[in-house]
């Protein structure tokens, strides 16, 4: 069976919640005999060296095309590009990822194409986006409910979003995570940071108004100046902007207004593992996810965490004080102090239903009941 996968920015080591679900995913149904083909920005691509010039990663051959680094275009542009490329593939399944591709589902069917659309969230709930965009990434939602052969859903609640506003059903497949491993370079790779293992509190994300670290970092610092932690203990928030911005700019001012705030910038592979496997605490204060996979790699390692308490993060795996209500800082600070209190204490969580190589057998379940012949 051959698979064209498109709407995501790429793999590897290409920052986003989509990107990682990828990354995670073809590789398992590159093993079980699957040709994958993922068309990649190039623009993404080129500026990591890890993600450079490859032509295949891990058994999934990739494709560049060129997109324009502009926030409003980037996602649209690469879609139309990618589908006509993709067309001339001749794929027996065409997968596309997150609603704001999805807009293209209609222009792939009327090639002829068998489309498979992921639901990864309503995006444009989300803050960083204008009155414009919100509008395109609606139709987008619309476009590929209609339009797709079949649609996945990474929850149970973006399922429902979809069943009550077109009345189609969705396969739920969870996002995955890898089986945790703690790199032989830790030690060095925590002290380049200065950092010291169980004395931060780790946060990880794209700069944007959704994720909270704005608000994180105001919690943190009211409870340093109050002595409620040791001031030993440090914020690590690791990520970057995809386009800088006014918020952007403003976080990194902000971050470097407050003592034992760090700032990584993006950080992929041994970096991501060594700094997640000896955190003291994960912090998530996202006003809107999808189902995160931060969080879940966080979990996988064993490590305490405090999130808000939107539904993508009110996991069956977590306890229910292990959540705050969104938008109050002074009850995230307070999470944050009662946490940290007992650092030492590992979580055991069950995270069987996780596993990357147990859920690929759905999406190709999925492929087989929309392929040609079917």
């Amino acid at each position: 069976m051959k698979v064209v996968v498109i709407g995501t920015r790429g793999i590897p080591d290409i920052q986003g919640g989509v990107e990682t679900h990828c990354a995670g995913l073809y590789p398992c149904l590159a093993d079980m005999g699957v040709d994958v083909t993922l068309i990649r920005r190039k623009n993404y691509a080129d500026a990591l060296a890890s993600a450079r010039g490859l032509d295949s990663w891990q058994g999934v051959k990739l494709i560049d095309v060129p997109a324009p680094k502009r926030k409003s275009l980037e996602a649209i542009v690469h879609t139309f590009r990618a589908v006509l490329r993709a067309r001339s593939l001749k794929p027996d399944i065409l997968h596309i990822h997150a609603i704001g591709p999805a807009i293209m589902a209609p222009l792939a069917r009327l090639l002829g194409m068998r489309v498979v659309m992921t639901n990864h969230g309503p995006d444009y709930d989300r803050s960083k986006w204008g009155g414009m965009a919100r509008r395109v990434l609606r139709l987008g939602e619309r476009f590929g409910s209609m339009a797709a052969n079949r649609i996945i859903a990474i929850s149970p609640l973006i399922a429902s979003i979809v069943s009550r506003k077109y009345g189609k059903e969705c396969v739920v497949i969870p996002n995955g995570v890898a089986r945790p491993e703690i790199p032989a370079c830790s030690d060095a790779i925590l002290a380049s940071f200065v950092l010291t293992p169980r004395k931060y509190i780790l946060a990880l994300g794209r700069f944007v108004p959704e994720k909270g670290f704005d608000r994180l970092i105001d919690a943190y610092a009211s409870l340093r100046a109050s002595g409620r932690i040791d001031r030993a203990i440090r914020l690590v928030i690791a990520g970057d902007a995809d386009h800088e911005d006014d918020y952007s700019r403003a976080l990194r001012r902000k971050a470097a207004g407050v003592k034992g705030v760090v700032l990584t910038g993006f950080i992929s592979g041994d970096t991501l593992k060594a700094l997640t496997a000896n955190a003291a605490l994960f912090a998530m204060p996202s006003t809107h996810e999808g189902l995160p996979i931060a969080l879940l790699e966080a979990m996988s390692y064993g490590i305490d965490v405090a999130t808000s308490d939107i539904p993508s993060c009110l996991l069956p795996e977590l306890l229910p004080d292990d959540h705050y209500p969104v938008g109050s800082d002074v009850a995230l600070a307070h999470l944050l102090a009662a946490k940290i209190d007992r650092r030492a204490t590992p979580r055991a969580y069950d995270m069987s239903r996780y596993s990357w190589p147990a859920i690929a057998r759905a999406p190709l379940d999925v492929y087989r009941s929309v392929a040609p012949g079917s």
